[in-house]
């Protein structure tokens, strides 16, 4: 009777352990996982002074641990600017990434980073102002639908 008890308590941690690791490995799977934020990512900044916002468009691409892609945003004169990203990162649902702009002589570098969802990317972009004050806004992107555009 002794020996059946040693048993059944043996079996009895085996077991225990086995779900233990099974859920630690399903925690650390979970927290490996990634989003694929690859597409077209559309959102609009507040315009001035009760004035229209203005409409800028992400095209991601990640593939083999690389993210890069392109902003499209509107400029002067009804013209729109692309930009190529970089320094793009995606570590689970964690993206960053830089625009990299050039008005005459300046240059000015606006980080985005965010929390990607299978629909939606939110985060802040920060830069610094005209007056060197960092500066920084939240963004909200939205994938848009395979196919249009």
């Amino acid at each position: 009777m002794e020996h059946k008890k040693q048993t059944s308590l043996s079996l009895l941690k085996a077991f225990t352990c086995a779900i233990i690791t099974m859920g630690v490995m399903a925690i650390a799977h979970a927290q490996d996982a990634k989003v694929d934020p690859s597409g077209t990512w559309v959102w609009t900044n507040p315009g001035r002074g009760g004035n229209p916002g203005s409409t800028n468009t992400l095209v991601l691409k990640y593939s083999n641990d690389s993210l890069t892609g392109t902003l499209k945003a509107p400029a002067r004169g009804g013209k729109t600017i692309s930009t190529e990203i970089s320094d793009g990162k995606l570590a689970g649902t964690q993206i960053s990434f830089n625009v990299t702009r050039t008005y005459g002589t300046n240059t000015a570098v606006r980080g985005y980073t965010g929390t990607v969802s299978a629909d939606a990317i939110k985060g802040t972009t920060s830069s610094i102002g005209r007056d060197g004050e960092k500066r920084s806004n939240k963004w909200e992107a939205k994938r848009e639908a395979s196919g249009t555009k």
